[in-house]
């Protein structure tokens, strides 16, 4: 039977609100609030004359029904399977799945979820179906999977949560789910499938900033920096800043950059920094304390292949894959004008609401950095390369952030994040060669 798959009508439906408590990834904590309601879609198949024979309607938490359907984490896929089976000649069952795998490009998908669902088996049913038949389903989605070690079957099987779905244009890897229907034909007859693909999200949230950021996003007042909150963040080790000034003396000077913690960012929320340069050249202080002069990036890294898991993010360039997603902005800090021998500057790197949640899994993995390239301001030529990173640091980026947390940006007025072209140019992954 030859067969095509359309799209039809849809409407709004009611659902019970359902829990997303549960197992999360290391450092996150799951999301309870769930929207009221649910969007149907619906799909269908048609013979070689163009007569609909098989339905699917699926309820979803997508805006559009001409979006593909979304789910959260512990979401129920549920809807109706409707087969005509005076059309569908030869039918002995039906049943319905939801399946996830992992694909790199230029390999086979690795299958990491499949749950099925036996709608209608004619060997166990008392009498001969005909006519139209609907089916409801109902298939919970489990918040872990468990993955075997590729190429070690004797290896105890690795438990890890669903990561969220994955694509985007020229990625080298994907990571998709879908709702397949299949209609089960006699011996030599081909099965009919029915499918869609679907979106996962994982919901997460941010784990809560120290009791004074808290405050002071509450009351508006200005954020307490490392010393009168160490709590509140975390202080990257000191790293030296060498090269020389106007090409007529070496200069070295302490650089010192604070992150706020925990290190767990919404999207949409601000990243507050606060950076300190010591030494006792002043010319080269007040070159390096322009706010110009750091770059200072949120770096977003794809791991594809066996080492995918492994913390280190090292590794071939042609399985790493790098790009700045963000760039910090710096003011001179409220806490004082400059003394001699130092300068303190605060900055915040925005969370971009576009961006992908972060995902630690087999074959293909995405996390996130803060990475400090070289400064670069007239009349300073920096020892270190353009690339090299002079220091970095992991980050998790989250769908929300704690309960009743707002963070507030404190940039001062007519401050603008600046574009992220200078470290995909400095860094090269955006060559064709590192795409494939």
């Amino acid at each position: 039977m030859s067969s095509k798959a359309r799209i039809s009508s849809s409407s709004v439906t009611r659902s019970p609100d359902q829990s997303a408590d549960g197992p999360a990834p290391p450092s996150y904590v799951a999301t309870t609030a769930r929207p009221p309601e649910f969007i149907e879609h619906r799909y269908q198949l048609e013979d070689s004359k163009g007569r609909a024979w098989l339905w699917l309607t699926v309820r979803s938490r997508s805006k559009d029904a001409r979006q593909l359907p979304l789910f959260f984490d512990r979401d129920a896929v549920s809807g109706t399977v409707e087969v005509d089976l005076d059309k569908a000649e030869g039918s002995k069952g039906v049943s319905i799945s939801v399946t996830a795998g992992v694909t790199a490009v230029g390999q086979d998908e690795i299958k990491f979820m499949d749950v099925s669902s036996e709608l209608w088996d004619s060997k166990s049913s008392s009498s001969k179906l005909k006519g139209k038949q609907s089916w409801p389903y109902s298939i919970t989605l489990p918040t872990e999977c468990t993955v075997p070690e590729r190429g070690k079957s004797k290896q105890p099987e690795q438990v890890y949560p669903l990561p969220p779905t994955f694509s985007e244009r020229a990625s080298p890897a994907y990571i998709d789910y879908k709702l397949v229907v299949t209609v089960r034909k006699g011996a030599f007859r081909v099965n009919q499938t029915l499918a869609t693909t679907f979106v996962y999200l994982p919901l997460t949230r941010a784990e809560p900033p120290s009791p004074l950021r808290q405050l002071s996003y509450r009351e508006g007042s200005p954020l307490v920096g490392p010393d009168g909150d160490p709590e509140g963040w975390k202080v990257l080790p000191s790293i030296t800043v060498a090269g020389s000034v106007f090409g007529a003396r070496q200069v070295e000077l302490q650089c010192t950059v604070a992150v706020a913690t925990p290190l767990t960012y919404a999207l949409g929320s601000p990243i507050p920094v606060v950076l300190t340069l010591t030494g006792g050249d002043e010319q080269a202080l007040d070159l390096l304390s322009t706010p110009s002069a750091i770059r200072l990036h949120l770096v977003r890294v794809r791991l594809v292949g066996s080492h995918a898991v492994q913390e280190e993010t090292g590794g071939r360039s042609n399985n790493v894959f790098r790009e700045s997603v963000g760039s910090a902005f710096f003011w001179p800090s409220d806490e004082g004008a400059p003394r001699a021998g130092m300068r303190v500057l605060q900055g915040e790197l925005e969370v971009k609401k576009g961006l992908k949640l972060g995902f630690v899994f087999p074959r293909f993995s995405l996390r996130y950095m803060l990475v400090l390239l070289p400064f670069q301001a007239p009349g300073f030529a920096p020892a270190a390369p353009a690339g090299e990173a002079l220091l970095s640091e992991r980050v998790a980026v989250v769908s929300a952030n704690a309960p009743g947390v707002v963070p507030r940006s404190y940039a001062p007025p007519g401050y603008v994040s600046p574009e992220e072209g200078d470290y995909n140019t400095a860094m090269g992954y955006l060559e064709n060669g590192n795409q494939r």
